[in-house]
């Protein structure tokens, strides 16, 4: 039903961006930085092996150390950065007895000692010098008494490691990611790292590549955003949602649509997805309440029982699980439509679904509190022992919500599979089936990045699921979603819709595939990560854009067909957080993305509050607007009209919104511009540490935060799951297995003079 240039289009995209993405994968595990065997004093006696640095990136990552504080400027922002947290202490202790022994220039010694590459690639062995050995000895130290503390100072359970031997492996991982930032990549005047972190007491600065790639990536945004105006103004009634026809629809009312038992059984899945939101909100406000006030919770010292590292891994999980749930919910519920008809016992596929979901995080959750608590029984055990940052699930649970959610697409091709054998295969049922497929698809790769993998693989696998997964595959499904929704209640063809869907593969894809090295700056990676990163990190920008201009004619066409309709519209709320994902898409991805990619700017800011406003002005606002409304879709529906709240669901979307807005205004983004000026001005070590956060004006801007907190839980979440409890309370009986095709509507005949419109569909 389109050309065959919109089908070339995607495919040249793809083939294109996944063959760079190979080369990169490449070049990840030949030329990253490199984990020696040995590291050995000037006297060739071992001060720990390549076994202690991988054994202490295990403790950092089973006892939720990268979610409270960071390596390499990934992972939490409670505690400091501890790459640039060893670098300041070792350099400081080394510069001291430069001095001490009266060293004529101890800062050029100091800097020579540090950035000289005493790696033997043949032999696998990394000599230290006496002075970078005794400066080891004593940031061991530090860490023994800081993680050893026997108080909750610090959002820790006390106590939380004192084991000596935990506490050197712990510090031999730290320094060895110190080291690769400091020490001269061989062959260029920069570290591994690309310099990073700004420290000048070992002379990291910003590289040539940083400054020139950041330059250029501002090129090529003015540039694309340019072509892109250009395109649309040539082609705007081409492309983008318009509708040259003008048909009259009567829209079908709640009540007269029939449902089929599995639709019936997304009610639960939605209320599920709101009592995880719920869980997910409670948590972010206790995660909050540490940097607004570390030592208490209200009097309670409330990390005995919920320290911050367990806090934080929770709500960030539960920021994946619960809109990702509405999503199977929702592609669960639309299936039927699409095929025109349910197979016998689907509902109870999906039950099966929903409780295996309940499972996995049920079991994953216990396994990640025993990992940080330290209970012995998790210790590398794959069934307990957590893992990375946004991966966090143990082994076994994460396996076993990479088969569910292979399930869920067997589900979905169980009940669209008639309908698929009579489609082109570059129609939209397949569209939709292929989106599905890619969730679990892209979801499967995080399995590549295990305890043991080295860091900079790891975390080249880990991003993506963190960016392919999440700012990709899930835009994917969720544009074919909402086209899906829109062709299904008659407001757009077919043809206009796959024209939207293949327009936005195209840009998102042109960009977001290559732009995931925008999160591997500074991760041990050869230089081109960062130069393709930065550049098409930008474009990344452009399909944001455009998506913010048609905002206004997805406003204006439906609002057109509504005005042509015999019958209310039913689903005004749902469109309108349709509405809320384009505008979010353009300024927590778009503009806060932007703001944070430049590789000057993040070689500042990474780890710091602007990532976390980019990160809640994205993931909630694109994705979790899009989780209530399609939730909201499905349940006006599932619930008799009689019983509908639409004041509850206007009250919802106006307070998540509002909640969500003053989060990122009133505290996370001014706080992260100042966070920012301080890494810059005074060094990002002095930027993170917890020092900072704790300073009674930042303090400040951490309490701001409050009322929108409240706003968002009280008046956006609450009112959410009351609808949703509605919806399992009150849902009507399902009907039929058999309805009609894509139509929740019915087209009508024009009104003749003195007379009425004759309808055409099925009831």
């Amino acid at each position: 039903m389109v050309s065959k240039g919109w089908v070339q289009g995607v495919a040249l995209v793809m083939l294109f961006g996944f063959f760079v993405m190979g080369l990169l994968a490449l070049r990840t595990y030949t030329d990253s930085m490199p984990q020696p065997d040995r590291v050995v004093d000037a006297q060739g006696e071992v001060v720990f092996t390549g076994e202690d640095i991988t054994s202490g990136q295990q403790i950092f990552l089973r006892r939720g150390l990268q979610q409270y504080g960071s390596v390499m400027g990934h992972g939490g922002y409670l505690g400091p950065d501890y790459t640039a947290d060893y670098l300041r202490r070792s350099a400081t202790y080394v510069l001291d007895q430069l001095e001490g022994a009266g060293e004529q220039d101890p800062q050029g010694a100091l800097v020579e000692m540090m950035r000289t590459n005493r790696y033997d690639e043949a032999t696998g062995t990394l000599e230290l010098t006496d002075l970078q050995v005794q400066a080891f000895e004593e940031v061991q130290q530090h860490y023994a008494d800081y993680f050893g503390s026997s108080t909750t100072q610090y959002g820790l359970i006390p106590d939380a490691i004192t084991d000596p031997e935990d506490i050197r492996q712990l510090t031999s991982f730290f320094a060895w990611t110190a080291w690769a930032s400091a020490a001269e990549r061989p062959g260029h005047d920069y570290s591994y790292t690309n310099n990073w972190p700004a420290e000048p007491l070992v002379d990291n600065g910003p590289t040539a590549d940083i400054l020139v790639w950041s330059g250029l990536s501002l090129v090529a945004l003015l540039a694309g955003t340019g072509a892109l105006f250009a395109i649309y103004g040539r082609w705007s009634r081409s492309i983008g949602w318009h509708s040259a026809e003008t048909r009259t629809l009567a829209f079908k009312q709640p009540g007269e649509v029939a449902v089929t038992p599995a639709q019936r059984a997304t009610a639960w899945f939605f209320f599920v997805v709101a009592l995880l939101f719920l869980a997910q909100a409670l948590l972010g406000g206790a995660v909050e309440h540490y940097r607004a006030d570390l030592s208490s919770f209200f009097g309670i010292d409330l990390a005995q029982i919920l320290p911050f590292n367990l806090a934080r891994t929770w709500h960030v999980q539960l920021a994946l699980l619960w809109t990702a749930a509405s999503f199977l919910g929702a592609g669960i519920f639309i299936a039927p439509y699409i095929s025109g008809r349910e197979p016998r016992n689907q509902h109870w596929l999906a039950y099966g679904l929903l409780g295996a979901v309940a499972l996995v995080i049920v079991g994953s959750f216990a396994g990640e509190a025993m990992s940080i608590f330290g209970v012995e029984l998790a210790k590398g055990s794959p069934l307990w022992d957590m893992q990375w940052e946004y991966l966090d699930l143990p082994k076994v649970w994460q396996g076993l919500l990479t088969v569910g959610m292979f399930l869920w697409i067997a589900i979905i091709f169980r009940a669209i599979r008639t309908r698929l054998r009579t489609e082109n295969r570059g129609n939209m049922p397949w569209l939709f089936f292929y989106s599905g497929l890619a969730i679990p698809g892209f979801y499967a790769v995080g399995l590549l990045a295990g305890t043991q993998t080295h860091l900079t693989v790891a975390e080249f696998w880990r991003f993506w699921v963190v960016h392919l997964w999440v700012e990709d595959f899930l835009e994917l499904f969720t544009t074919v979603m909402v086209a899906y929704i829109f062709v299904m209640l008659g407001v757009v063809r077919h043809r206009i819709a796959m024209q939207i869907i293949f327009l936005d593969v195209i840009l998102y894809s042109a960009g977001g595939v290559l732009g995931t090295m925008h999160h591997l700056y500074f991760s041990g990676t050869p230089v081109e990560h960062m130069a393709l990163g930065a550049f098409f990190s930008a474009l990344e920008v452009i399909p944001l854009t455009f998506l913010t201009i048609e905002a206004w004619s997805f406003l204006q066409l439906g609002s057109r067909q509504e005005s042509r309709s015999s019958a209310p519209f039913p689903h005004r709320w749902a469109v309108m957080f349709l509405v809320a994902v384009g505008f979010w898409n353009f300024l927590g991805a778009g503009v806060f993305g932007f703001l944070i990619n430049l590789p000057i700017i993040s070689y500042y800011q990474i780890g710091t509050a602007l990532t976390a406003n980019h990160a809640h002005g994205a993931m909630m606002g694109v994705y979790g607007m899009m989780g209530v409304g399609l939730a909201l879709f499905a349940l006006r529906y599932l619930i008799p009209p009689a019983r509908w709240p639409d004041r509850l669901a206007k009250l919802s979307f106006w307070s998540l919104n509002i909640g969500l807005a003053w989060m990122v205004f009133a505290t996370l983004l001014p706080l992260g511009v100042i966070q920012l000026w301080y890494s810059v001005n005074d060094g990002y070590f002095e930027a993170r540490e917890l020092n900072f956060i704790t300073r009674p004006g930042n303090a400040v801007l951490e309490w701001l935060r409050m009322p929108g907190d409240l706003i968002f839980i009280i008046g956006g979440v609450l009112p959410f799951l009351w609808i949703t409890w509605l919806g399992v309370r009150h849902r009507i009986r399902s009907t039929s297995l058999e309805i009609p095709v894509e139509q929740l509507f019915v087209e009508e005949q024009p009104v003749g003079p003195g007379g009425t419109g004759t309808g055409r569909g099925s009831a």
